[in-house]
């Protein structure tokens, strides 16, 4: 903190007076511990305080918008429209950070490992992608483009051909898809590219990575290998290609029990070979009245649900609006409701259908090029991943 004293400064002090939040000021000064009473642990510098002998204001500070140390955060659009404020949040300072922190350790990784950071061209030649390009007219050669990259996909094959058989780069990419949470038009992504090596290599070196990002930010030991779920294992137990897995509420199969439901959906489903699963919300069947299950069923409406199936225990008797319970034993579901997996006659379109390979790894043994494996990350998953929270 800065104190002023009249008996140091008369003039600072009467300026001093005049300062408001966001002011911008010039304080010169002596370093001198602060008062006993004045201490604050709170913050690095709470033992200190400079105590001025020379104020200049360098330029008086309008009303801001809103207060970039408040709690009341704006909403997206006048944080965006006064950006320069909002980059002044602690919450985004710290993000910021942290993309450097990752950086940092992501080269640090790669270079003991003794790959190579290379970086390759933004504009190039158009190639199919899964998503359509960014087109950049050339003043050369008019009526023709550039390409930005959605990948360094050709330029990495080319470096393992050439001979430099591990490289790494943080790489920019761009994509021209409509937008969604886990979409973006401009993006970085950890490319990685190897000569010569298995699939287990290339876990391994990313579990390395991983490992090194969490020590670092976090400052924990984790244990590896890091836990792997095949593709199928992870829609068999979560419903998704990329779960959460601190989400508890796991998908079961029930198809034993649905066979004898009298429910035609589930029976049907059943007999062309399908499957029935449910989630077990455990003790939702008391605290969860009709209006708020209701609620629930509208909400799925919202995802291409035509319905949420239901039963649930209570006092020791199955509810179900959707089927004959009498041939279903209470037992294992006692306190619950299970909310069958919406099959396909709730579903138009089987969401599993698309698959988002980011963050796969794979790998190519054809001639005439050497075997090779790759894998690319999302900066920002990776961000979400490692930190307690994460706000951008």
């Amino acid at each position: 903190q800065v104190v002023f004293d009249p008996s140091d400064s008369a003039e600072a002090h009467e300026l001093a007076g005049t300062l408001r939040n966001e002011d911008v000021i010039q304080a010169n000064g002596v370093l001198s511990l602060r008062p006993a009473d004045r201490v604050n642990p709170k913050i690095p510098s709470g033992k200190i305080e400079v105590r001025s002998k020379e104020l200049i204001l360098h330029n008086k500070s309008k009303t801001p918008p809103f207060e970039p140390t408040g709690d009341n955060v704006p909403n997206e659009e006048l944080r965006l429209k006064h950006r320069y404020i909002d980059l002044r949040r602690p919450q985004l300072q710290e993000a910021m950070k942290l993309r450097h922190q990752l950086s940092m350790v992501t080269r640090e990784y790669f270079n003991g490992l003794d790959f190579l950071e290379i970086e390759t061209p933004i504009m190039g030649k158009s190639t199919p992608e899964g998503a359509r390009d960014y087109l950049v007219p050339s003043r050369v050669h008019p009526g023709e483009f550039y390409a930005l990259p959605q990948s360094p996909q050709l330029y990495k094959q080319l470096l393992m051909v050439g001979g430099m058989d591990r490289y790494y780069q943080l790489a920019r990419c761009f994509r021209d898809e409509d937008l969604r949470a886990d979409r973006q038009p401009e993006f970085t992504q950890i490319d990685v590219e190897m000569s010569f090596v298995e699939q287990e290599d290339i876990l391994t070196t990313i579990d390395g990575l991983v490992a090194a990002m969490v020590k670092s930010v976090r400052g924990i030991d984790i244990q590896l290998p890091l836990p792997r779920l095949t593709h199928a294992e992870a829609v068999e137990r979560f419903g998704n290609d990329k779960p959460d897995m601190r989400f508890g509420m796991e998908l079961a199969d029930v198809s034993d029990i649905a066979a004898s439901c009298g429910f035609g959906v589930f029976k049907k489903t059943i007999e062309n070979g399908g499957k029935v699963r449910g989630l077990n919300a455990k003790g939702a069947a008391e605290k969860y009245s009709r209006k708020k299950i209701d609620e629930l069923t509208a909400w799925v409406g919202d995802f291409g649900a035509k319905g949420l199936a239901f039963f649930r225990v209570k006092e020791g008797a199955l509810d179900s609006p959707i089927a004959d319970m009498k041939n279903i034993s209470t037992a294992g579901g006692a306190g619950g409701i299970t909310a069958a997996q919406f099959l396909k006659r709730f579903v138009n379109d089987v969401p599993w259908a698309h698959l988002d390979i980011a963050g796969m790894t794979w790998s190519t043994k054809d001639k005439p090029t050497a075997p090779k494996g790759a894998t690319a990350f999302g900066v920002r998953m990776l961000e979400r991943l490692v930190a307690d929270h994460y706000e951008g």
